[in-house]
């Protein structure tokens, strides 16, 4: 049996010029994480990254933190989908506002995006796609024994819990809402077929290092 840990990066600069760079908080988060692996004494057998910073950064300091730095892939279909755009797609300062008003607005924005709006960006089926098939692929470097972690965002990992649960998309933007900063999501693969062994789960992290953006 193999398994497969999904991986959110850790909190990101919300507000900052740049989002896409790991604050210092997400940081602390990738490490309390490499070092929980380390105390129980587990490693990834390979990793891979989607391809924006906070997916990287939270590799790397994740791997150094379990004492196994390096050696990781990059295959940037597990990129997240232009969230920043698509609320400013309704809302040009929506960027500006705090988190939890920025959550209604951009979920308003991926309900038009998931009917075919034209938001400017990817368009939501090829979205859907393109981390469905590079879940796929990932599936099948999953044989016995092997433990890959990817590194990713909430988006594609909630996409693959809801196709792993009903076989659609359709708890798409229920899971969205509630992946945690650096969470590990767990499926293994083995005889049986694909499934969900765990969700979310954040035990590694201090309270005070539990966000959600």
């Amino acid at each position: 049996m193999g398994s497969i840990h999904l991986i959110r990066h850790g909190q990101a600069s919300w507000g900052a010029a740049d989002y896409d760079n790991l604050s210092h908080v997400g940081r602390d988060q990738s490490v309390s994480l490499g070092t929980a692996w380390e105390a129980a004494d587990w490693a990834a057998t390979s990793a891979i990254s989607g391809g924006m910073r906070r997916h990287t950064q939270t590799a790397v300091a994740t791997l150094d933190a379990r004492g196994t730095p390096g050696g990781y892939d990059v295959d940037d279909r597990w990129d997240e989908f232009d969230h920043l755009a698509l609320a400013r797609h309704i809302d040009p300062d929506a960027h500006h506002d705090d988190p939890r008003t920025f959550q209604t607005v951009l979920n308003n924005a991926i309900a038009r995006w998931r009917e075919g709006s034209d938001a400017g960006t990817e368009s939501y089926a090829k979205f859907e796609d393109r981390v469905i098939n590079a879940f796929h692929d990932v599936v099948d470097r999953a044989g016995s024994g092997q433990r890959i972690a990817v590194f990713t965002s909430g988006g594609p990992i909630a996409m693959v819990v809801s196709h792993l649960l009903t076989r659609t998309d359709e708890l798409f933007t229920t899971l969205n809402d509630v992946v945690v900063n650096a969470s590990v999501t767990t499926i293994i693969s083995g005889r049986s077929g694909v499934r969900l062994l765990s969700f979310n789960e954040h035990t590694h992290l201090p309270g005070s290092l539990v966000t959600w953006r």
